[in-house]
């Protein structure tokens, strides 16, 4: 987020799987002790969208990733609800349950639960971005997790054409790599080794 606006971010590292997000520091930051947190020269902003949100009113030097328009800004007030209650959802169903809960496999319905995910953002990929022909922030959150949840549960590109065409157009981003692309990766090998360690245990 911070390279499409320019600005300049410190960013640190929370080992949630360490019990960061549990210490007192941070509970003081997030008493929600979830991730990402923004701390704005003591401004504190919790949840990816909020904190997105703020920023670019803040610091962005136009409207495009943002609208104010108040029908640009509902399409992406929609696709941030569909991907905080749907294709976040469904990653966390599965981060939990290897991560926490140490179990050796995905199960099926929880698979079924991502597929159906793919289809309903397929289906609604009616331009060339979430929300419409230019990009948003909304294309920003929707790519962080569709792109790592493709890590371990696969999709077809025949069957989702509109998908692999919009990350296509989001991987040409000069940032891209930096900031989703490497962690996507990272986060699909961490779920495939502690499935393996799971199932050793």
């Amino acid at each position: 987020m911070n390279f499409a606006i320019n600005s300049i971010l410190e960013r640190k590292i929370v080992d949630l799987l360490g019990g960061d997000h549990l210490k007192p520091e941070f509970l003081k930051l997030n008493p929600q002790h979830t991730i990402p947190v923004l701390d704005d020269n003591g401004t504190i902003v919790s949840e990816s969208h909020a904190i997105m949100i703020y920023l670019v009113r803040k610091y962005a030097k136009d409207n495009i990733l943002y609208p104010t328009d108040l029908i640009g800004q509902a399409r992406v007030n929609a696709l941030l609800h569909f991907e905080s209650g749907v294709l976040f959802a469904r990653l966390r169903f599965i981060t939990e349950h290897v991560f926490f809960k140490h179990q050796p496999d995905i199960p099926e319905d929880r698979i079924e639960y991502v597929q159906t995910a793919y289809r309903l953002l397929e289906d609604t990929l009616a331009d060339n971005f979430v929300a419409g022909p230019t990009m948003t922030i909304a294309d920003f959150s929707c790519v962080s997790t569709v792109a790592s949840l493709m890590g371990f549960v696969p999709m077809e590109k025949s069957t989702h054409p509109k998908i692999y065409a919009w990350i296509e157009r989001m991987q040409q981003l000069p940032y891209y790599e930096e900031a989703n692309g490497a962690g996507a990766a990272d986060l699909a090998k961490r779920i495939l080794l502690a499935m393996k360690a799971n199932r050793k245990a």
